[in-house]
């Protein structure tokens, strides 16, 4: 099972997600971190259950956090595969340009009152 886990409330987030949706051939299913899911996931790999600043990808078992993750999506989304070449690049380097994404989204972005809910044609790809 490959999830990609999400801040369901930034209106960042949610895009990129609806890009992966349209885009990553049906590989990747989802759950926002606020979800039961998500929740469970966070605690099982003793992460505080407020840590919504990181997307995360669980893939086979392991959780790939911030540029990790995003790399590894990225490869697997059509138009995005390119993004692959910047695992060369310093872990520090990758997570701190992450880091300022992170911390600015909502201001840039916005956020919603509320976590996103997938169409009817999206739900199988939604773990509850």
């Amino acid at each position: 099972m490959t999830v990609i886990l999400f801040d369901g409330v930034c209106n960042f987030c949610n895009s990129t997600i609806n890009y992966v949706l349209d885009h990553d051939g049906g590989r990747h299913q989802f759950a926002s971190l606020q979800s039961a899911f998500g929740q469970q996931l966070l605690l099982k790999h003793h992460r505080s259950p407020n840590d919504f600043d990181t997307v995360l990808l669980y893939e086979e078992g392991r959780l790939y956090e911030k540029s990790d993750a995003v790399l590894r999506i990225a490869r697997h989304v059509k138009g995005w595969q390119w993004l692959w070449f910047f695992r060369f690049l310093p872990l520090f380097i990758r997570n701190g340009i992450y880091q300022v994404m992170a911390r600015n989204r909502y201001s840039w972005f916005g956020k919603r009152e509320s976590c996103r809910l997938p169409s009817p044609e999206e739900r199988c790809r939604f773990v509850e």
